[in-house]
């Protein structure tokens, strides 16, 4: 395979698993829009139905399993939110006309059962009583559910589910929360790996783990991607059929804002007591304000109901202690609740759809998902509020679906104190509702069909070369690998670069891109292509310095529960010893290990203290060393090499250097007490100073940090007592703040997201070049070592791919250059006195 063979490779969209079908093999009760749904999904084999309420997702998905276990035999098991399985049973006897689909709560009913369609809810699955990989294909109704029962209930379907041919998930609110969500189910569906898509679409927050926003150039693609494989429809027209009998009745939302007792304010942690209460902005504040508010509340509601003595309502509440208010406010409500004979509740869930029933009250959990009741009634009331948006917005949806007649009236009832939460509400219900724009207008451009979609998704290979050249430098808007196989042999002094991780981080939306592969193997397998040419290009006996990380696995995403370490710099050094390069060691860079738990979350004080054996330790950066063997072997020379006289480089310096022990001339070591007072801005680089010139001990160490916390002086954002290193193989005084992505930040440009400190340059061309030397980076992002080259009267060579990290890293290079080479009056004295 070439380098281009390997290049279209990468090209990744949602694999057609399933088999065609004609429009004859479906059901003819299906309406047309349905039919098409049907017929796309089956082709797919694993796909997703996002349609809105109404649209009639229950038909679709039982006919999906209708068709797939007739052709493909086997059995396919329909997974259902608790509480409506009748609205499944009713459509699949009454609509198409099957054998009623039979219940089944273990592994021994599935294997008794007759029929080919068989049902279950979630919780028979989470808990391991049901097997799907026992069926040939699996639908899983209402799958927005699985957010409420978190993200481990997530990854547990994810394995649960892996490897059953057919797959299907059916929501109308796939994801009111944040777009990232929606990437759950590509990799329920097997469409593509979570952690791949993350690092595809989403950009990461270097300060804070699992902040992720989309990328603004990515969006379009991102939309694009969905389209393949999950189903965005919001009315038959959005497939160019006819939205008769489609056309959703007005919505009214009425807020109702009820006052709270501020003399129940209490007091703040100082004991000085408050005039009002609090918003209630978390979940503990929110669930004292649901307690405390309950009678007024209810009183709002029963005014409500009062006012409209012929409606039909829908009496949203939460609590237990808002169950028994209801009842006792209104005698006349009939209630459903979590251990009330099944049998008896799911009657009054069908008596009340069928208008048999005038007042019902409910919670979201039970009656929130799945449930027809818009053709009685038009009014509901929640009592309260939270923050579960999906919760909320299906509730609503129970009676706003299609085939309501009337004018749907929403009633929100809710404190003073819980406006924050209402705000919240409101804004995931348009991000919502963006989501869903998105989506039906690809639809409606490009229908279903793939191809024309897939054409969109094709990203750039390669790039307009463009180079450079500056009187120290030459700076090049290429793929490396293209880039250094151009090069002259032996043409370069050094090289130092800062290589991409295989999935980590996207740069491009190229697949050209080092970072957009899909792991460690397909990574490695693109560097086979220019490890080799970085050898042929470095002068004999000369460094490639290679500054890389390992990486942090999450055990949400390999399955473990736990954080481990990918060995991604062990990796390395075997890479490039397979490609000549002789290993001659490496640098360790040690990183601060607050800093790092505030941005994975993997070192948690509070996990440590509930079981200290999941704790790893911090994850450092580090420089390997790697050398291309000289001509001459006998004394291991490089042909060219990096020389320093005695007279500049004394004995002395280089004790001190070798040591990494710096003391300044006339100071003295300080106690642990002054240590105590001086100011945290100051503490952190006054005790590494201590920490290296005073004989380590590991309690004084700890007690140190105590009574530094006692005082309130030890933060919870950086290390200010992190150990000295006695040793040049650690380097413990890299400024982190000190790269160009300072520079960068203030000119509001976008940061390059794995910079390489300039300390680190700095030290290792010193080490390893010659003045007038050249130093290569194939991966230059915005020539940090270049510019640091530049300065250090080298010459600089680097490769870049990304355009916009391109255009800026020459605009740091030019105005390096100009710098350096602006005369100064010492200039002019010198060729007086030549």
């Amino acid at each position: 395979m070439d380098y281009l063979e390997f290049l279209k490779s990468k090209i990744e969209v949602a694999p057609e698993t399933g088999f065609e079908i004609s429009l004859d093999d479906i059901n003819p009760v299906l309406k047309p829009h349905q039919k098409d749904a049907v017929r796309w999904a089956v082709k797919g084999g694993r796909r997703a139905l996002f349609e809105s309420f109404g649209l009639g997702k229950t038909v679709q998905e039982l006919e999906f399993c209708r068709i797939v276990t007739e052709r493909m035999s086997g059995r396919a098991l329909m997974v259902l939110p608790l509480g409506v399985k009748q609205e499944f049973t009713r459509d699949a006897v009454q609509l198409l006309g099957m054998e009623a689909p039979l219940y089944v709560r273990n592994m021994e009913e599935v294997r008794q059962a007759s029929g080919r369609i068989l049902l279950t809810n979630y919780e028979r699955v989470r808990d391991g009583d049901i097997d799907p990989k026992y069926f040939t294909a699996t639908s899983l109704d209402e799958a927005s559910v699985l957010r409420s029962f978190g993200s481990k209930t997530y990854q547990t379907f994810l394995n649960k589910f892996k490897g059953v041919p057919y797959k299907l998930v059916s929501t109308a609110t796939p994801s009111p929360n944040r777009y990232k969500e929606l990437i759950h189910y590509a990799g329920y569906l097997e469409v593509m790996d979570t952690g791949q898509a993350l690092t595809r679409f989403f950009q990461r927050d270097s300060t804070k783990a699992n902040n992720l926003t989309l990328y603004p150039h990515k969006e379009d693609e991102f939309w694009f991607w969905l389209s393949t494989w999950a189903l965005f429809i919001t009315k038959p027209s959005d497939l160019g059929y006819s939205d008769e009998g489609y056309d959703l009745p007005p919505l009214e939302v009425r807020y109702h804002e009820v006052p709270v007792d501020h003399r129940t304010a209490g007091a703040d942690r100082d004991g000085q007591l408050r005039l009002f209460r609090d918003a209630a902005a978390s979940l503990v504040d929110a669930a004292k304000e649901k307690r405390d508010s309950i009678g007024t509340r209810v009183a709002k509601m029963a005014e409500i109901v009062a006012q409209s003595p012929d409606d039909h309502f829908i009496l949203w509440h939460d609590l237990e202690a808002e169950r028994h208010a209801i009842k006792k406010a209104i005698p006349g409500v009939v209630d459903i609740y979590g251990s009330q004979n099944l049998d008896t509740r799911e009657q009054r869930v069908i008596d009340f759809s069928e208008g048999k029933i005038r007042l019902f009250a409910t919670k979201k959990e039970l009656s929130g998902s799945g449930c027809n009741f818009q053709r009685h009634c038009h009014r509901a009331i929640f009592l309260g509020i939270d923050y579960e948006f999906n919760d909320f917005i299906q509730a609503i949806h129970r009676i706003y679906r299609f085939l309501q007649t009337e004018k749907v009236i929403i009633d929100i009832i809710y404190t003073e104190s819980e406006r924050q939460i209402l705000q919240a509400l409101l804004k995931k219900w348009e991000q919502h509702n963006y989501l869903v724009e998105k989506m039906t207008t690809i639809i409606k451009k490009y229908g279903l069909s793939s191809t024309s979609v897939t054409d969109k998704l094709t990203r750039s290979i390669g790039v307009k070369r463009v180079e450079i050249k500056g009187k120290h430098f030459i700076a090049v808007n290429n793929d490396c690998v293209l880039e250094t196989a151009r090069m002259t042999e032996n043409s370069v002094d050094l090289i130092h670069t800062s290589i991409p991780f295989s999935n980590h981080y996207e740069y491009t939306p190229s697949y050209n891109d080092f970072g957009h592969n899909e792991d460690n193997d397909r990574f490695f397998k693109q560097m086979d292509f220019l490890t080799p040419e970085l050898l042929r290009v470095l002068k004999p006996g000369r460094v490639a310095a290679i500054h890389v990380k390992d990486r942090i696995l999450y055990g949400n995403a390999t399955g473990t529960g736990m954080p481990t370490v990918d060995p991604f710099s062990d990796m390395t050094v075997f890479h490039f010893i397979k490609h000549g390069f002789q290993y001659m060691g490496r640098i360790t860079v040690v990183t601060d290990v607050v800093r790092e738990n505030n941005q994975t979350y993997r070192l948690g004080w509070t996990e440590q203290c509930k079981d200290g054996t999941k704790m790893g330790v911090g994850c450092p950066e580090y420089i390997l060393l790697f050398r291309k063997l000289p001509t001459d072997t006998s004394k291991a020379y490089a042909d060219a090499p990096v020389k320093k006289t005695k007279q500049e480089y004394t004995r002395a310096q280089w004790q001190i250097d070798a040591h990494a022990f710096w003391r300044s001339s006339g100071d003295r070591f300080l106690s642990k007490e002054e240590l105590a007072t001086i100011p945290i801005k100051n503490l952190q680089a006054v005790y590494r100073k201590f920490s290296r010139e005073t004989v380590y001990d590991y309690h004084e160490h700890v007690e140190l940090a105590k009574k530094l916390d006692k005082d309130g002086r030890l933060p919870a954002s950086f290390m200010v007592v992190a150990p000295g290193s006695w040793t040049d193989r650690v380097w413990d005084d890299i400024n982190r703040i000190k790269t160009l992505n300072t520079s960068q930040s203030r000119r509001r440009e976008q940061l390059h997201v794995c910079p390489l400190q300039i300390d680190i340059v700095e030290r290792i061309i010193n080490r390893y070049s010659n003045p007038g030397e050249v130093v290569f980076d194939p991966f230059a992002g915005l020539f940090t070592v270049l510019v640091v080259a530049i300065e250090m009267r080298r010459k600089g060579y680097g490769i870049e791919l990304n355009t916009d990290y391109f255009r800026d890293g020459v605009g740091y290079l030019q105005a390096t250059e100009s710098e350096i080479n602006m005369p100064t009056l010492f200039d002019f004295i010198a060729e007086e006195v030549g």
